[in-house]
């Protein structure tokens, strides 16, 4: 028995109980936590806007340690420490055949699966394929990506969601060049380290975008150079801070229509904007021809960052150790399995950056 996160119904209060986890079986691994995110992903699980089989138990970006491997597995043994990967790819798919695995149609058909029992027996499916939300889980073997040597396994669970969207909506599908001007919507744990990805990638200014002034220093130590307090006038405020243009990049992470349309307006004519968050079918975002003739913009969706996390954890890494990417000043809560309910009323405010569930 493990104590869980566990989402009974969809719209229902999430319940920390303990539950029935089994050992691994064929091509399964099991995983002690070491700590796990709490991302706005997973705030959508409960409120409906993205469907996974329920009940079961959320979290999705986490780290830990192989604890117990089952037969067949070859790629990791008991004691390797391990990032999760929430949306592994089939690598037989026609995106992957493409190369574009983060597009994979078969990347969450584990969460239909049955990983566990709650204590009176009932049947619990891994949230988001890994169920991190748990001091321990079993994953399929191509759930877990080994943790490159030098990077603090707490700190590591980041990269599992948060880093690797941000990093990659910079360098994959923005594709930011040196001395470029970027505009980041959103300064939670994605858009802070889309504002460290920004910095890496050498942009000469970068504006950080949020409702709330207190997220400032948080934005100015990723990396932003200015910073925007979201309103009405936030778009006009970008042009003049970029000589009456606009930037040549947006990041949205928030995934609403009116901060889309609104980052889409903040780029110069010619601009891209990248859109990262996950909104709600209701969200709609119109635009007229004439206005899309006339601006040559373009905008584009970014699907965990349109990365290969096996191939992009390595160079992320590089970027730990030499200092470039500080992943302690994304957190800003430490916090028990207890504290998930009240992360995600802080998420609701708009308040901080990434809380982690320490185990």
């Amino acid at each position: 028995m493990v104590r869980a996160a566990v989402l009974p119904a969809v719209g229902s209060p999430l319940e920390i109980t303990d539950i029935d986890l089994p050992e691994p079986g064929p091509g399964q691994v099991r995983v002690r936590l070491a700590a796990a995110g709490v991302c706005h992903s997973d705030l959508s699980l409960t409120n409906g806007t993205m469907r996974v089989p329920v009940p079961a138990v959320l979290g999705h970006e986490g780290a830990g340690t192989v604890v117990a491997v089952g037969e067949g597995v070859t790629s990791v043994a008991p004691g390797a420490e391990v990032v999760l990967n929430w949306a592994p790819s089939c690598g037989s798919c026609h995106p992957c055949s493409l190369g574009e695995v983060w597009l994979c149609v078969n990347a969450l058909n584990g969460a239909a699966s049955v990983y566990a029992r709650t204590a009176d027996g009932a049947e619990l499916h891994p949230g988001l394929n890994v169920a991190a939300f748990a001091e321990e889980t079993v994953v399929a073997e191509n759930c877990l990506i080994p943790l490159p040597e030098g990077i603090p396994l707490t700190e590591a669970a980041l990269l599992g969601c948060a880093v690797l969207t941000g990093y990659g909506a910079i360098h994959h599908s923005a594709r930011v060049r040196a001395g470029e001007t970027v505009a980041v919507f959103g300064a939670g744990g994605v858009g802070l380290a889309t504002l460290q990805a920004a910095r890496i990638a050498g942009a000469g200014q970068i504006i950080a975008v949020d409702v709330s002034p207190e997220k400032e220093e948080l934005a100015r130590r990723a990396g932003a150079t200015d910073y925007v307090v979201a309103s009405e006038t936030t778009a006009k405020d970008i042009r003049r801070l970029t000589g009456g243009h606009g930037t040549d990049v947006a990041v949205e992470c928030v995934g609403r229509a009116v901060t889309i349309r609104t980052a889409w307006e903040s780029t110069r004519r010619g601009g891209r904007t990248t859109v990262v968050g996950i909104g709600g079918k209701d969200q709609q975002v119109t635009f007229n021809a004439l206005e899309i003739f006339h601006w040559g913009r373009t905008l584009a969706g970014c699907v965990y960052g349109n990365c290969d996390p096996a191939a992009d954890l390595p160079v992320l890494a590089d970027h730990i150790r030499s200092g470039r990417l500080d992943l302690t000043s994304m957190v800003s809560e430490r916090i028990t399995l207890d504290g998930i309910p009240a992360a995600f009323d802080t998420m609701l405010a708009g308040k901080g950056g990434r809380a982690l569930v320490v185990f």
